[in-house]
């Protein structure tokens, strides 16, 4: 009953996790920090543009998993410094415009890859 999820269209996972696991109902995604999934490197510049590309590679996974932004339910957003959660929660409210899905934020000590963001997501399917 657990099937997972991979897509092209989203940075390939950077250890021995998929990039989701769908189960009858939901899906469950990892984390997604911002690498641009066509070079695997990770994005520079500010946290609104990190931001923006670890909300389309969410989207991306949530799309080949049959759900979408709409259908999140959860998501948990790590950021490395609070200082960026303004700015982060600027291009979040782009992306989730009508459904706002429960969200924790949490400041974390480090992230893979020395990201400054990570969002990690469970949505309907």
């Amino acid at each position: 009953m657990l099937q997972t999820i991979s897509t092209e269209k989203a940075p390939k996972a950077v250890g021995p996790y998929s990039q989701a696991i769908k189960t009858p109902g939901f899906v469950f995604c990892s984390g997604q920090i911002p690498l641009d999934p066509a070079s695997g490197q990770l994005v520079t510049g500010s946290i609104a543009d990190q931001t923006r590309q670890v909300l389309t590679n969410l989207s991306n996974v949530l799309t080949s998993a049959g759900s979408d932004l709409s259908k999140v339910v959860k998501t948990t957003v790590f950021l490395k410094d609070m200082k960026d959660f303004e700015e982060m929660n600027a291009i979040y409210g782009e992306f989730f415009t009508q459904q706002k899905p429960a969200r924790s934020t949490i400041q974390v000590a480090g992230l893979p890859k020395n990201a400054n963001i990570e969002i990690e997501a469970i949505a309907l399917v």
